[in-house]
Formats: structure tokens, sequence, C-alpha cells
């Protein structure tokens, strides 16, 4: 192999397949996120398009979510209203899943695996509804509450940090004590 492969080939490797430095990451979320709040006028957030998400489907089944008191203000009777292709926020969390799903397949890390126990079903499905119930009643979750309530420094972001830190703490506790 010439030389020239072979840093084509490292350079492939590091940029593919390793992990980033947490400082580059750092660096590169910054940026996003000042691009973002540049050309959204808002931070970057990710449940409120999962609240349209769920508006649309039910709307879908017949329910007029246009009825809710979340639809009354004028923002989100409009993002109701334009359907998810004209919602932003939906667009950037197919960006997320999207993203995720190619680093993970760049990375030759997707594995499906085997599900142990119906207890690990139970906790994974009672975790991700206690998660999105909390991120609604926050207004938001560890991306607009977190990332973009403390690159704002705003009060509202570290009070977040602190409480996420504490939950993240015992959650983990009561995981490996009932469903490990």
């Amino acid at each position: 192999m010439s030389r020239y492969a072979e840093e084509v080939e490292r350079h492939k490797k590091a940029l593919l397949r390793d992990p980033f430095p947490y400082w580059l990451g750092a660096i590169l979320l910054g940026l996003l996120n000042i691009a973002l709040l540049a050309f959204s006028n808002h931070g970057w957030g990710v449940t409120t398009s999962f609240a349209h998400w769920g508006a649309w489907i039910a709307k879908a089944f017949g329910a007029h979510p246009e009825t809710w008191a979340f639809y009354q203000s004028e923002a989100n009777a409009k993002a109701l209203a334009g359907g998810f292709l004209n919602d932003g926020g939906s667009i950037q969390n197919l960006g997320i899943i999207f993203g995720a799903l190619l680093a993970t397949l760049l990375a030759s890390q997707f594995r499906v695996k085997k599900i142990k126990s119906y207890r690990q079903v139970i906790a994974a499905v009672l975790g991700g509804l206690l998660m999105g119930y909390g991120a609604r009643l926050s207004y938001g979750c560890n991306i607009g509450a977190l990332f973009s309530g403390t690159a704002s420094m705003s009060l509202h972001g570290w009070v977040f940090m602190i409480a996420m830190f504490i939950g993240a703490y015992f959650g983990s506790k009561l995981l490996t004590k009932y469903f490990m």
C-alpha cells in the first residue's frame, strides 16, 4: 500500500470510525447552535415538535387538537396548521435521527440486540414515557432546556442541569436495582 493510500485510510478512520475529541464536538455543537439561532430566531429544541407529531397523528384519527389549550397560542396553531414539512423543528428532529443512524452505520457500530426480558421492555417504555412527560413539563429536554438554556446563560438551564444530574443518579440506581 502506498504512503498516500495509508494517509487516506488513516484520515478516513479518524473521521468516520474513531470518536471525535470532546473539544471538537463542543466547538461543532456551539457553531451549529449559533447558526440555528441566526437562521431561525430561536434556540435548539426537540420536544415541541414531538408534541406536534402527536397532534398530527391524533388529527389523522379524527381528534381536534386545534381546540386543545396548547394550540391556542399563535405559534403552536401555526405549526399545527402548517404540517410536518413546514415545521423546522420536525426537520431538525429527522436530521438528528438520521444523523445518529448514519454515524452509527459509518462507525460499523449498528447492532440489533436480542431483548433479554420483559422487564427490559417495561423499563424502556416506562422510562421513555417519563422522560417525554418530564420534558414537556419542564418546557424542554436536555437540548432545549439544558444546551440552549446554558448557552444563553439563562438560570433555568443551570437549574435544569443540576436537576438532571440528580435525576440521572437516582434513575441509574433504580435501573441497576430493579431491571439489570
